[in-house]
C-alpha cells in the first residue's frame, strides 16, 4: 500500500472506487487509463489533461477529486500517485492553440498528447462527463466520475498540480496578474490588471473578455472559424 498522513475528517468516507476499472480488467483489458482535465475555463495558460493507469496490484489510500482538496493536500498527493501509478502522463494545449483551435479540439489535443506519453496504447479510458473527447471507441463517460473513480480522480490531481505550477512560474514572467492565485481564472486582480495593462502573450485573445480592453498589451485575436470580409 502507498502510505497516507492523516485526513481531514470532511474527506473522509468518501473515496473513489475501482468498480469501472475492475469491470474493464475482468472483461481482458489490461491498460485502463483515467483522464481528467483543468483549465478549460481560464483565461489564460494552457488547458491540461492528466492520464492515470492505476498499479491494480497496490493499493493507495486518500486520493479524491481535486476540488475537494486544498493545495497542500493536492501537492502531497501528486507525489504519491506518481510512484503509485503503472504509468502516468500529462498533455497541453497552449493557449495559442485553444484560440487556433476551439476548445474542443484543444481539449482532445490535450487528450491525445496524454495518451501518446504513457508509452502504449490504452485499451479502455475512463472520463468524468459525459463528453468523449478520446474517441476510437475506447472510452466509458462517468457522471461525476472524479468522484467514483480512483483513476479518473488520480488524474485530476495529476492535471491540477502541474498546471497550477505552471501558473505560478507563470506569474514571474508576467507579474500583476494573480497567475500565481487564480491559476489564469477571472479574479478581481486578474480583472484589474486586464483592465489597466490588456492581455499578455499568455491569455486567450480570442475570447469575449478582450472585449473593451484598452488598446495596450496584446491584440484581440479572432475566433476559430472566423471569416474577415475586409
Amino acid at each position: 500500500m502507498v502510505g497516507s498522513r492523516r485526513m481531514r475528517a470532511a474527506l473522509r468516507g468518501k473515496a473513489p472506487g475501482m468498480a469501472a476499472e475492475r469491470e474493464f480488467w475482468d472483461a481482458g483489458h489490461e491498460w485502463v487509463a483515467g483522464l481528467d482535465e483543468v483549465g478549460r475555463g481560464a483565461w489564460a495558460g494552457p488547458l491540461t489533461v492528466a492520464a492515470v493507469v492505476p498499479d491494480r496490484h497496490r493499493r493507495i489510500t486518500g486520493v479524491r477529486d481535486s476540488k475537494m482538496l486544498n493545495e497542500d493536500e493536492r501537492e502531497h498527493l501528486y507525489e504519491r500517485i506518481t510512484n503509485w501509478a503503472s504509468s502516468w502522463a500529462v498533455g497541453h494545449a497552449s493557449n495559442e492553440e485553444c484560440d487556433e483551435l476551439g476548445m474542443s479540439a484543444a481539449q482532445r489535443l490535450a487528450a491525445r498528447r496524454a495518451l501518446d506519453g504513457l508509452g502504449r496504447p490504452v485499451d479502455r479510458v475512463l472520463l468524468d462527463g459525459t463528453w468523449d473527447f478520446v474517441g476510437g471507441g475506447r472510452a466509458r463517460t462517468i457522471v461525476k466520475g472524479d468522484a467514483s473513480s480512483l483513476s479518473i480522480a488520480a488524474a485530476s490531481v495529476v492535471a491540477k498540480v502541474t498546471r497550477d505550477r505552471i501558473l505560478r512560474a507563470a506569474d514571474i514572467d508576467f507579474p500583476g496578474y494573480g497567475f500565481a492565485d487564480s491559476k489564469g481564472y477571472p479574479s478581481p486582480v486578474h480583472r484589474a490588471a486586464l483592465a489597466n495593462r490588456g492581455a499578455t502573450t499568455y491569455h486567450r485573445r480570442s475570447w469575449s473578455f478582450m472585449e473593451g480592453l484598452p488598446p495596450v498589451g496584446e491584440p484581440r485575436r479572432d475566433p476559430p472559424g472566423t471569416k474577415r470580409l475586409f
